[in-house]
């Protein structure tokens, strides 16, 4: 039944945080259009909705081109591709805010696995790169959660930044979005919004785990 309302839902919670986070956003284009390289969104394409591709909102935070510089789509700690402003966007996630439009058209929800570009995507394990688009993609979800630190599990990995994420981040990451869907109700959705809000000032917190019993089995990531 929830799987219906979710829709609904998503439009009516969009519309209200556009409206809420609409004095907020004003300042951070305002900001935006000051500094760096004066760019406020960034438009890019990703993986949605049943593996099909569309254009995802994010503030700018990063230099131009940053996608065909250095580690590409995967982002180290202390990136050089970051602006100073961006850091500060990325580390309280108020970049991802803009996605509100995404959800609000239509081709996002609120929470669900997270969109990759298409580089990442096909790191996925086959069998995940077939399923893990079965619902819409989120602004936060499992995947997102767990792995808040995965820009500081690559830079310490010392391995090539996108073998390790193929080899240790990508399969784990899938099994968590099949969980998610296999456990998909509005009580899983309120827990992961809390869980979201909860980890951004507690970021080396096990809350996931504590909330949802059910989680498979965190792996021991090689380094």
């Amino acid at each position: 039944m929830y799987k219906y309302l979710k829709r609904p839902l998503d439009f009516i919670l969009a519309f209200i945080g556009l409206i809420i986070f609409s004095p907020l956003l004003i300042i951070v284009m305002i900001i935006l259009s000051f500094t760096g390289e004066r760019e406020i969104f960034y438009l890019q394409e990703r993986i949605g909705y049943k593996n099909r591709k569309f254009k995802i909102w994010k503030f700018a935070t990063m230099v131009k081109d940053s996608p065909n510089i250095g580690t590409g789509s995967l982002t180290t700690r202390n990136d050089p591709r970051v602006t100073k402003f961006g850091k500060l966007l990325r580390s309280t996630k108020i970049n991802e805010l803009p996605q509100l439009i995404n959800v609000f058209i239509g081709n996002m929800s609120l929470v669900g696995p997270r969109p990759q570009m298409e580089v990442d995507f096909l790191k996925f394990p086959l069998n995940i790169q077939q399923h893990i688009y079965d619902v819409k993609p989120g602004i936060t979800g499992i995947g997102s959660v767990i792995f808040r630190d995965e820009e500081k599990l690559i830079t310490e990995s010392g391995e090539e930044p996108h073998l390790y994420y193929k080899k240790h981040i990508a399969p784990y990451k899938g099994e968590l979005e099949i969980w998610y869907q296999n456990h998909l109700t509005l009580l899983t959705d309120i827990k992961l919004i809390f869980i979201t809000i909860f980890v951004i000032p507690f970021s080396e917190s096990n809350i996931p785990y504590w909330m949802m019993k059910t989680l498979p089995p965190k792996p021991i990531f090689n380094k």
